[in-house]
């Protein structure tokens, strides 16, 4: 199934209808409709919401196949993943994620940043770089990296980031929020 599919499922499983759905998303009637008919889709902050409203996974929403097309897809590694940042509001597609090296700022400044790699071919350097978070230590970023890698080892084509925080910048500087 496609996006379209699975919203328009989803949405009618939890019986609501498009006018309905699209209160709970402060959207008109017209988009869901465009969603469920294939000709739009969401902003990223808007499939985040929709996850939310709906409680369900970004995954479920992004499922495409059935069974035996899904137990074949998983035999197809591209090594290409949908990450999604709920704290930057930010969805990118990637062959691979980087991190920066440790940032010096106060103790309530984040440490490190991670960033998306996207492999586009058609780019004169062979790809773009992506912000998606930022860490307060160490560990939180090699765990998020570990279970991005594992993702795409076992061929999953969504992951949500887990251990980023939250930040607000005060003129030049950034700060972690309490959210």
């Amino acid at each position: 199934m496609s996006f379209a599919e699975n919203l328009q499922k989803i949405r009618k499983e939890k019986h609501l209808s498009q006018e309905e759905l699209a209160e709970m998303l402060d959207v008109s009637r017209q988009a869901v409709s465009k969603w469920e008919q294939g000709t739009g889709f969401p902003e990223a902050e808007k499939l985040l919401l929709l996850s939310r409203k709906l409680n369900i996974s970004l995954d479920s929403l992004m499922e495409t196949g059935n069974e035996q097309e899904k137990a074949a897809e998983s035999d197809k590694v591209t090594g290409i993943i949908t990450i999604t940042s709920p704290n930057e509001h930010v969805v990118a597609r990637c062959s691979k994620v980087m991190s920066s090296r440790r940032f010096k700022g106060g103790k309530r400044s984040p440490k490190y940043a991670l960033f998306g790699v996207s492999s586009d071919e058609k780019s004169l350097w062979g790809g773009s770089n992506t912000f998606l978070a930022w860490y307060a230590d160490e560990q939180q970023l090699e765990k998020e990296i570990a279970e991005i890698e594992d993702a795409v080892f076992r061929g999953i084509p969504a992951y949500e980031l887990k251990y980023s925080v939250k930040v607000e910048q005060r003129f030049l500087r950034l700060k972690m929020t309490e959210d």
